[in-house]
C-alpha cells in the first residue's frame, strides 16, 4: 500500500484534529479542507487548500454543498488497480484521496436540548459528512476514513511507524468503525423524525443501535456465552453503573441487578432489596439504610444466600458492616448495587473477594422502553411506572387502620416487583413471606405463609393480580393475616371480600394490576 498522500479533513468535533493535522503535515501528507475546519487548521498555523478552491466550485446554499462532488467522491472510490478509474481520474483532473477525517454534524446534541425545533433540528442533518465516511470506508482497501477523535494518535503513530502507510488491517477495522457511526446516526435521526411525523407512541421502525460494553463470565449458565450492550445514544439506567469491585459480571447478574435498581427507586425513605432469580427473597424500608438491610435479610435469610442487594442510598459504615455480619452469618452475596459508597463503606467491604460492588448515583434515571427478545423478534413495552395507588377502594365492613394501610401499601410495592404469581406478606415496612414465580396464586399464597411462619400473625398480604378463587384468602385469614390489597376484577370477588368479612378481615382494591414476568 503506497503512503498517504492526500488527506481530506473535515470535522465538527475538532478534539485533537489540530495535533493530527500538524503530523500528518510533517509526513508530507497535502491536506485539503472546508469551512470552519480549514479557518480552525489555519489558525494552529497548518497549511490546507480549501476544497472549494481543489474542485473549482463554492461553498453555497449556507454550507448545504461544499463536499458533494465528483472531484471528491471520485478521489475517495476510485479503483487504485482498476486502469479505467485511473485513467477517468487523470482525465478529469482528480486526486486520489488516501485518508479522511470526519465527524458529523451534532444532531444527537442538538434534539438534546430542550426547546430545540425541528428546522434547528433538520439543519443538524448532516448530508456531506456521512457521504464522505460511506465513500471511504466502501474503498477502504485503498482509503482510511476516521471519524473517532480517538483514533488520531494510534494511526499517526502507525504511519510515523510505516513512513506514511496505513495497513489493510488497520484500514478494515477504520471502515467498520465508520459504518457503524453513520447507522447510529441515520438511527438517531429516524427516531427523531418518527416521533415528530408518525405522531405515534410506538414508531414504525424499532432502531435502537447498542453498543457491546463487555462480555460476561457466562450466560444463564455455564456453558452458554453473553455479553453486555448499551443503547449508545443514551448512558442510563443499569448501564451507567460503575463497578468499583469484584469480578466479572454474569448474564444473571444483570437480570437481578435491574430488578433490583427497579424496586429502590420506588421510594423516598432508606430502602433496601435482596433478591435472586429475579425476584425478592426480603423487602424493607426503614429510618436507616442499615436497619432497612438487616430486616430486609430477615425476611428469608436461607434464600437469600448467593443473592443481590439494592440499596437507595450510598453505603455507610454502618450498612457495611450489617451487609458483612449477613455474609459471616448466612454465606456468600454475589453482588451490591447502590448509588455510592463512603470511603470506609468502600474499603471494609472490598474484603470480600468475590463481593461486586456497583456504583450508580443517579437510580431514577430510566429507559423510556422495555424489551423482550421472541425468536426473530421483540415484543416492546413502557415501563411499569404506576407507584402507590392514589385511592384505595375499600370493599369489606371494615376499613384498614392507618398502621394497615400503610403495610398495604408497602407490600403493593414490594409485589410490583416479585415476579407472577406474586403475594407478599409485610408487616409494617418489612416483607416477612413472599411467594413468587408460581403458576398457582393459591402456590404462591402458601409460599409466602410458610416463608412467613409465626410472622405471618398480624401481618397484611398484597396480591400482584386478582384472586380467582376465594381458597388463598381462606388460607391467609388461617394464618393470621388481617388485610389484604389486590386489584379485583374477578368474577368472584365477593366470594373473596366474603371471607375478609367472616374474619375480620380489611381488603382494597387497586383497579390495577402487576403481571411481572
Amino acid at each position: 500500500m503506497p503512503p498517504v498522500r492526500t488527506a481530506l479533513i473535515s470535522v465538527s468535533d475538532k478534539t485533537g484534529v489540530a495535533e493530527f493535522a500538524t503530523g500528518l503535515a510533517a509526513l508530507g501528507v497535502k491536506i485539503l479542507s472546508s469551512g470552519g475546519t480549514a479557518r480552525h487548521l489555519r489558525e494552529a498555523g497548518i497549511e490546507v487548500t480549501d476544497v472549494s478552491e481543489y474542485t473549482g466550485f463554492p461553498e453555497m446554499m449556507d454550507g448545504r454543498v461544499k463536499t458533494l462532488h465528483p472531484k471528491i467522491h471520485g478521489g475517495l472510490l476510485a479503483l487504485r488497480d482498476n486502469p479505467e478509474h485511473m485513467a477517468a481520474a487523470e482525465k478529469h483532473g482528480i486526486t486520489l484521496i488516501d485518508l479522511v477525517a470526519v465527524n458529523l454534524y451534532p444532531f444527537e446534541q442538538t434534539v438534546a436540548r430542550p426547546g430545540v425545533s425541528l428546522a434547528e433540528a433538520i439543519e443538524n442533518i448532516d448530508i456531506g459528512g456521512p457521504s464522505m465516511v460511506r465513500s471511504a470506508a466502501k474503498n477502504y482497501r485503498s482509503v482510511a476514513i476516521i471519524c473517532n477523535p480517538a483514533r488520531y494518535p494510534e494511526v499517526l503513530e502507525e504511519m510515523k511507524r510505516s513512513d506514511g502507510e496505513i495497513s489493510d488491517e488497520t484500514r478494515a477495522r477504520l471502515a467498520l468503525e465508520a459504518f457503524a457511526h453513520t447507522a447510529c446516526y441515520d438511527s438517531a435521526i429516524y427516531n427523531y423524525l418518527a416521533g415528530k411525523i408518525e405522531g405515534e407512541e410506538f414508531p414504525s421502525l424499532f432502531l435502537h443501535p447498542y453498543a457491546r460494553v463487555s462480555e460476561l463470565r457466562y450466560g444463564e449458565n455455564p456453558h452458554q456465552r453473553a455479553a453486555f450492550y448499551r443503547r449508545t445514544e443514551v448512558s442510563l439506567g443499569l448501564a451507567a453503573a460503575k463497578q468499583l469491585h469484584g469480578k466479572e459480571l454474569s448474564f444473571n447478574n444483570y437480570l437481578d441487578l435491574e430488578a433490583a435498581l427497579g424496586f429502590v427507586r420506588e421510594f423516598d425513605r432508606p430502602a433496601a432489596i435482596v433478591l435472586k432469580h429475579n425476584s425478592a427473597c426480603g423487602a424493607a424500608v426503614a429510618d436507616t439504610l442499615a436497619e432497612a438491610y438487616r430486616n430486609a435479610l430477615a425476611t428469608d435469610p436461607v434464600s437469600a444466600f448467593g443473592g443481590i442487594i439494592g440499596l437507595n442510598r450510598p453505603v455507610d459504615p454502618d450498612t457495611a458492616q450489617a451487609i458483612l455480619d449477613g455474609i459471616a452469618r448466612h454465606g456468600f452475596m454475589e453482588c451490591v448495587l447502590a448509588p455510592g459508597y463512603s470511603q470506609r463503606a468502600l474499603s471494609a467491604l472490598q474484603a470480600k473477594k468475590n463481593l461486586r460492588l456497583l456504583e450508580l448515583p443517579d437510580l431514577a434515571a430510566a429507559d423510556p422502553w422495555m424489551l423482550k427478545h421472541v425468536s426473530g423478534g421483540l415484543v416492546v413495552q413502557t415501563p411499569d411506572e404506576l407507584g402507590e395507588p392514589e385511592e384505595l377502594k375499600v370493599v369489606t365492613k371494615r376499613a384498614p387502620t392507618p398502621e394497615e394501610e400503610a403495610a398495604l401499601r408497602f407490600a403493593w410495592l414490594v409485589c410490583k416487583h416479585t415476579k407472577s404469581n406474586a403475594i407478599v406478606l409485610a408487616k409494617g415496612a418489612t416483607a416477612v413471606g413472599i411467594g413468587g414465580g408460581l403458576t398457582s396464586r393459591v402456590d404462591a399464597c402458601e409460599l409466602a405463609v410458610k416463608k412467613a411462619g409465626e410472622r405471618a400473625q398480624g401481618s397484611v398480604l398484597a396480591s400482584d393480580a386478582f384472586f380467582p378463587f376465594p381458597d388463598a384468602v381462606e388460607l391467609a385469614a388461617g394464618a393470621g393475616v388481617t388485610a389484604v390489597i389486590q386489584p379485583g376484577g374477578s368474577r368472584n370477588d365477593d366470594q373473596a371480600v366474603a371471607v375478609c368479612d367472616a374474619h375480620d378481615m380489611a381488603m382494597v382494591f387497586t383497579g390495577t394490576r402487576h403481571f411481572r414476568h
